[in-house]
């Protein structure tokens, strides 16, 4: 995964394949949905095919903590990404992905929840 520019693209296919099945029940997840100029990782539209302005839109936004960043400057850059992507499509809740790769790191450091509530949708960050 290191020789590759896009280091995201391993975990998030992983989180996609899973968010799938749960969308195929109702909903629509639109993979790296332009938003303005910035794109999100996925935007889960609730249910699918409904009227404008009534769906309930879901932003999640997936990092990788780089080796020689921390996780907490990773979580503030993301969460302004996250928050930025909610206010463009008046989404009503938006989740942040943190994917910690770095080998010195145990399992109880790299799982986490943490919700945000400042912003005009509640966030929830999840360390992985």
């Amino acid at each position: 995964m290191q020789r590759f520019q896009y280091r995201e693209a391993g975990p998030q296919l992983l989180l996609q394949a899973f968010l799938q099945r749960i969308v195929n029940s109702g909903g629509d997840i639109h993979r790296e949905y332009g938003l303005g100029r910035m794109r999100t990782d996925l935007l889960i539209v609730w249910p699918a095919g409904a009227a404008p302005g009534t769906a309930r839109k879901t932003v999640i936004e997936c990092k990788v903590v780089p080796a020689k960043q921390g996780l907490e400057q990773t979580v503030r850059e993301g969460l302004a990404q996250t928050r930025a992507y909610l206010e463009r499509c008046a989404g009503v809740e938006g989740h942040l992905v943190i994917f910690d790769r770095r080998p010195e790191r145990t399992w109880e450091e790299k799982l986490f929840r943490r919700d945000v509530k400042t912003g005009s949708a509640p966030v929830t960050v999840w360390g992985m």
